[in-house]
């Protein structure tokens, strides 16, 4: 019997995201082995690679519920168009799981391709998933229906980004968005799915009025949606607020720039700052990167003026930002990204460190949570801020 290739993380502060203290971390196949006391695991003799933390934090890799893996964007024109994601975006910014949704563009962007670039990410050791549909109604498929593409194609995990309050969208009905739930529901409950509606919120004064109206004159609850880019402005924050309590999750977009924070965006970490204060469940809120759409800035009359690139870094830049500017514990810190989305998702391997769990985790320095190292399904994919894990043609 040929033994698995064993590699152990020694002395390392680790957190899953609960504090656990100072453990060795073994191994295997891409999964963790086992946790125990430093020096006192029964199967570290036999650990081929030996790696010692000195005592850094060892956390779960960051799980991105959003991010535009084949680029997005295109509200001003070809030219306007942005870049795809490569591996190094990831590993480079502490993600180590991503969900890929098209957004506006469902015309120059396929859900073909974008099945496609989840299975080449997940060769490379990514952890990788994708929503069926996109900004617009009704959904476009894999199959042709909702149902099949979460029953039938394994990487579909959920439905989204379905636009509401935003002029790029369909402008979904009650009726539509209670349809869509539904096949989501059923999809995920035959496939052992989560089934999650994920929504574009977009800025319009109208937010999540659709949601709630969705579950007031419906059998749809309201946990089956997963309304994205609450925090674009405080009315749209309160509203989010008020459907956590009232049983469903929201995300925060940690792309921004400081424009939109004057303009009364909601960054992260004031975000879970506010959340906690007022006792809102912990488990209900994520963050995610929105990285690689386009953030286009819009006059009066719909026009473009102004237009970024979502970033894949801005989920670590917040975790950061909620641990050394807001001095929250960085228990709290972590959950939005890393167990939280996870179980929103239904990523049962995904977001915490304990045994059986996917090998996803990154290192970081102890005083200023710098990215000191990342391992990718068991793989050291960055070390000493040096990428050791590359694809090809790069």
């Amino acid at each position: 019997m040929t033994l698995p290739s064993l590699r152990i993380l020694k002395n390392a502060r680790v957190y899953a995201p609960e504090p656990l203290g100072l453990r060795d971390v073994l191994v295997a196949h891409g999964k963790v082995l086992a946790l125990s006391l430093p020096g006192q695991g029964a199967l570290t003799a036999l650990a081929e690679e030996s790696l010692d933390l000195e005592g850094r934090l060892l956390v779960p890799g960051l799980v991105d519920s959003l991010t535009h893996i084949t680029g997005g964007g295109g509200e001003d024109g070809f030219v306007s168009r942005t870049p795809p994601m490569r591996l190094g975006d990831a590993i480079e910014a502490g993600v180590t799981t991503v969900a890929g949704a098209l957004g506006t563009d469902r015309i120059g962007q396929s859900l073909n391709t974008l099945y496609a670039e989840v299975m080449r990410l997940r060769g490379l050791g990514l952890g990788a998933y994708l929503y069926t549909g996109s900004y617009h109604v009704p959904p476009v498929t894999l199959t042709g229906d909702v149902q099949r593409d979460l029953v039938l194609v394994e990487p579909v995990i959920g439905v989204g980004e379905i636009a509401i309050a935003d002029h790029r969208g369909s402008q979904p009905s009650v009726e539509e968005l209670a349809r869509i739930a539904a096949d989501a529901q059923v999809g995920g409950m035959l496939a052992g799915k989560s089934g999650r509606v994920l929504v574009h919120v977009g800025p319009h004064e109208s937010g999540l009025d659709r949601l709630f109206q969705v579950a007031q004159e419906t059998a749809v609850p309201l946990h089956r949606f997963y309304p994205t880019h609450v925090n674009r402005n405080r009315a749209l924050f309160a509203q989010a607020e008020r459907f956590a309590e009232a049983g469903g999750h929201v995300d925060l977009t940690a792309s921004t720039n400081e424009k939109l924070l004057q303009a009364g965006e909601v960054s992260c970490a004031e975000g879970l700052v506010r959340w906690l204060r007022r006792g809102l469940p912990r488990d209900r809120i994520t963050f995610s990167t929105d990285g690689h759409a386009s953030l286009p800035v819009f006059n009066d009359e719909g026009g473009v003026v102004g237009l970024e690139v979502g970033r894949m870094s801005s989920l670590i830049d917040a975790l950061r930002c909620c641990v050394l500017e807001a001095r929250l514990p960085l228990e709290s810190a972590l959950a939005p990204v890393t167990s939280n989305p996870a179980r929103i998702l239904g990523l049962k391997t995904k977001g915490r460190l304990a045994e059986g769990m996917d090998a996803d985790m990154l290192v970081l320095e102890p005083e200023t949570l710098a990215l000191h190292g990342v391992v990718l399904g068991g793989r050291v994919a960055l070390w000493e801020g040096e990428r050791r894990l590359r694809e090809a043609f790069e």
